[in-house]
């Protein structure tokens, strides 16, 4: 299939459903039991680090390099560059490239831990501040500006130039790392062979400041003025207290260099200046010279990716913001080789974070089996015989088995409709009579400060206390004990038939296990603003197995209050196992205090719930076999 059908093909697999209706898709699929064949996808195992190489390598770390290379425009990019010792004379080695706006370094640093790792193996890496960020020169007005992709470019071209280069580049970051990683691609520069992106954001809107529409404000205050005071070079605390700045260029002994850069950016605004009044994914900011948030995502440039045909490799988490829902975007999306990973972690899987685990518990696999997995990648595709690869590996939870598919969703799911019935009970029996359930929005609820959204931010390890205090102020359905396990793997869609007293509001929706003796696990989320409702016709960016919101102003639908309309969005994907005897939980709220903005700003909203057999209200849970390979 070429090109022009294949997009085809994929663009009206994804809004078939949206032109029929989805509650009626879903109650299709429902009742012919929404199956495919089985194939081998999704078979278990998997082995970490199997190209064999150690830990550590043969060769030692040089010393850390600091120079400016001056771009088209004269604006100069601060680079560390660290060379491995010990190659024979005239060895050319591949380049591993990390271009971040978090400080390539710190002031008196020698090499990191990742630089002394791929350097150990024969790699030159080379790690650089971003324009207008850390050591370099120019100014950072908003991710993913032009002139910040197109250094990028300029970047490899002075590594390839290079006599220790071999003429190739990989990329390697994580979180903002991973996402000026993605952009190597879209330049055009043959010597980017391979991406190892870790934790990225690829459609930021969607995946991370505005899930559902919703103002991510945690994350919008926080992250943009933190960098924005690293961007002032405000120093920062070792871990004994002492403060310390952005490391200098070589040549800047007495940091004028650093302070000449500084003084160009000081009447930058912070990015949470235009994330505070944004409302729509194509709203043009003029902070942002008139860009949106359409124009930073990755998946915005999915032509030059595949263009490039660089292999991918993507890591990602079931609770690390929606970092899981966009990899699994790009994966099936892109038809560049991909790896991806994912399992339940913090945010950059420095952490495990399965609700089914204590607080304090061993990394699988550790960081440094990570690091070797990565290594393998490059050993292939940098250094090897790049073959094409599709393959996803996760976890899934309350299981904790690894498995792998080609394909996403998973062959053989079984799409299961959890009906809202009376008496907060959730059941696979359809409403027989009428009913309705009513609620006041509590905004005193919160998931807590170290959830998926703060894990983004720096805040550490993703711990959920019990919810069954929280769920008090929630609208919760709770099904009858399993007679058996239960795997959902995919993307569940919330189908609800609401009357709101407001016309906006924001839907938190929450999945949840309830244990035998009465805890309450926090599984997954999702959530919607009403304005954003609007199951769109338009043709979605990237292919996405349940309904395309496409956030924009043309599709806006306020609600008329009082009057009971569908609401049907998707939440986050997981993969989890529902043991015997353990409950399934949909628990409904209209805050999450701490983290996202109270819509609507003011007035006490009410909501009423239809859950009647005409008109249901329910969950669509994506099943998967038990059986089939998928064990």
């Amino acid at each position: 299939m070429d090109r022009v059908h294949r997009d085809e093909h994929r663009w009206r697999t994804a809004v078939t459903l949206a032109r029929r209706g989805w509650t009626l898709a879903l109650l299709s699929l429902v009742a012919c039991g929404g199956r495919a064949t089985p194939v081998a996808s999704g078979a278990a195992g998997y082995d970490f680090g199997s190209c064999g190489v150690p830990f550590e390598g043969q060769y030692r770390t040089g010393p850390v390099r600091s120079l400016h290379v001056t771009m088209r425009d004269g604006v100069r990019i601060a680079l560390d560059v660290v060379l491995p010792e010990g190659l024979a004379d005239g060895t050319r080695v591949p380049t591993i490239l990390t271009m971040t706006r978090y400080w390539r370094a710190w002031e008196g640093d020698g090499p990191n831990d990742v630089q002394r790792f791929f350097t150990s193996h024969g790699y030159a890496v080379v790690w650089g501040d971003s324009r207008g960020t850390g050591a370099s020169f120019g100014v950072w007005p908003h991710h993913r500006s032009p002139d910040e992709v197109r250094d990028f470019g300029e970047v490899m071209d002075w590594i390839v130039a290079q006599p220790w280069s071999d003429g190739t580049v990989g990329g390697w970051g994580t979180s903002y790392t991973a996402n000026t990683n993605d952009w190597y691609a879209q330049v055009g520069r043959h010597a980017f062979r391979a991406g190892i992106s870790r934790f990225p954001d690829y459609d930021p809107y969607a995946d991370l400041y505005f899930p559902g529409g919703v103002p991510n404000a945690y994350m919008g205050s926080n992250w943009g003025l933190r960098v924005k005071d690293m961007d002032l070079n405000v120093p920062r605390s070792r871990d004994d207290g002492s403060p310390v700045g952005v490391r200098p260029v070589g040549v800047d002994s007495g940091g004028s260099l650093v302070a000449a850069a500084v003084a160009a950016r000081l009447d930058v605004p912070s990015v949470w200046e235009s994330f505070r009044v944004l409302t729509y994914k194509d709203e043009s900011m003029p902070l942002w010279d008139g860009r949106s948030m359409d124009d930073w995502g990755i998946h915005s440039h999915a032509d030059e990716i595949e263009a490039s045909g660089s292999a991918i490799y993507s890591w990602a988490s079931w609770t690390d913001a929606g970092t899981a829902q966009g990899v699994l975007h790009r994966f099936m999306t892109l038809s560049n080789p991909q790896r991806a990973v994912i399992a339940a972690w913090s945010h950059g899987a420095r952490e495990d974070a399965s609700p089914f685990h204590p607080e304090v518990y061993p990394l699988e696999p550790s960081t440094e089996l990570q690091r070797v997995e990565d290594l393998c990648f490059y050993e292939e595709y940098l250094r090897g015989s790049a073959r094409p690869v599709h393959e996803l590996v996760y976890r899934t939870m309350g299981e904790d088995v690894w498995k792998q598919t080609a394909e996403w969703p998973l062959p053989g799911l079984r799409h299961e409709a959890w009906y809202f019935r009376e008496d907060g009970l959730l059941s696979r029996a359809r409403p027989e009579s009428p009913g309705a359930d009513r609620y006041e929005v509590d905004f005193t609820h919160t998931t807590g400060t170290r959830n998926r959204w703060a894990t983004n931010n720096g805040a550490g390890d993703v711990v959920y206390p019990d919810r069954a205090e929280a769920d008090a102020k929630l609208l919760t359905y709770t099904s009858a004990p399993l007679d058996r396990d239960l795997e959902v793997t995919g993307t569940p869609v919330l189908t609800l038939r609401l009357a709101s007293s407001h016309e906006d509001g924001a839907v938190f929706a929450y999945l949840e296990d309830v244990t035998p003796d009465g805890r309450v696990l926090y599984i997954g989320e999702g959530q919607i603003r009403l304005l954003h409702r609007k199951v769109s016709e338009a043709r979605p960016p990237f292919v996405d197995p349940g309904p395309y919101h496409s956030f924009r102003r043309a599709d806006a639908a306020p609600m008329t209050p009082g009057q009971v309309e569908e609401v049907v969005f998707s939440m986050l994907p997981t993969s989890v196992l529902f043991r015997a005897g353990h409950r399934i939980r949909i628990a409904i709220g209209g805050a999450d205090s701490d983290t996202f903005a109270r819509i609507p700003s003011e007035g006490d909203p009410s909501w009423t719930v239809e859950r009647g057999p005409s008109a249901p209200s329910f969950v669509t849970l994506p099943v998967a076999p038990r059986d089939g390979g998928l064990r």
